[in-house]
Order: C-alpha cells, then sequence, then structure tokens
C-alpha cells in the first residue's frame, strides 16, 4: 500500500509509523516491562486512529488469539513485535479485527481495527519493539506528531 515510501535497493532495516498519532521513546511508557526495554529496544506511539498498519514487509510469525500483538519477520530477519495497548490481552481478543489475510505482509498494509466501544477503558500506547534485531543499533526514532507511512525507526547497518 505504502510503496512510494519503501526506498529500493535499501540496506537498513526500516520501520514505518504503525498508525497515527503521537510518538515518544519507549522508555516514557507506563509499563516496565516495556519501559525498561526487558521485551527489547523500540518505539511507542499514542493511536489517534483506528487502524494499525504494518511498519515493515515480511511475514507474521506470531498472532496470539488475543490479537493484541503481532510478529512480525522482515526479509532481512530482524524480528519485531507490533504490540497493540497495554494490558489489552485482558480483552481476551474483544475490540481487535484481524485485516490481513495470509502471512506475508507489506509496508503499509492494514492489520488491526480496533473498537474503541470495546476497548474504551483501554490504554492504547501501543509499540513496536524490535525483538531480535540483525543490526543492534537504532539509528533513527521519529518523535511527535506521525501518521502511517512516515519513516519510523531505522536500524543501523
Amino acid at each position: 500500500m505504502f510503496k512510494l515510501f519503501t526506498r529500493q535497493g535499501n540496506t537498513k532495516d526500516e520501520f514505518y509509523a504503525i498508525c497515527a498519532g503521537e510518538s515518544f521513546p519507549l522508555e516514557e511508557v507506563a509499563d516496565p516491562v516495556f519501559s525498561t526495554k526487558m521485551m527489547g529496544d523500540g518505539i511507542a506511539v499514542k493511536p489517534s486512529d483506528d487502524t494499525i498498519y504494518s511498519p515493515c514487509e515480511g511475514e507474521i510469525i506470531l498472532f496470539p488469539d488475543t490479537k493484541h500483538a503481532i510478529g512480525i519477520r522482515t526479509q532481512r530477519g530482524t524480528e519485531i513485535l507490533v504490540h497493540i495497548g497495554l494490558d489489552t490481552v485482558n480483552f481476551h481478543g474483544q475490540g481487535f479485527q484481524k485485516l490481513f489475510p495470509d502471512q506475508r505482509v507489506q509496508t503499509g498494509q492494514p492489520l488491526i481495527r480496533l473498537d474503541r466501544g470495546i476497548l474504551n477503558k483501554a490504554d492504547l500506547t501501543s509499540l513496536l519493539i524490535i525483538t531480535r534485531p540483525r543490526s543492534p543499533r537504532i539509528a533513527y526514532t521519529a518523535y511527535g506528531s506521525v501518521r502511517p507511512g512516515n519513516l519510523w525507526l531505522q536500524l543501523e547497518d
């Protein structure tokens, strides 16, 4: 969907904003599992819309029944976790509509639609966590207002 944002021949792992919203450092997340980077480094966003998009091209390697998280392996082998909301595992899949038809996803492809009527009391802070980096160093992050298709995080080669 956002192919115009994907640079041809790129050798860096690039990840694009998973939704519109306000992006901020992982250390500011209200959950110590994420803010202390126990699961890995990354970036967070307070969503202002109801659709979560794929931050990269890759293969879905994790999608639990609770639908609150999606694991993706990039073509270069980096593994990421898109985690939607804090403690949203407790909704047991309610409030999350799966939008992707198969295991291969493209950058900018819609993944999940949120039902704010059901999730109205949830903290929807969402995260992109680098769980298995090909390169351990983050070279770029975009904080502040972001939209799907904006370069959000980049790993150094």
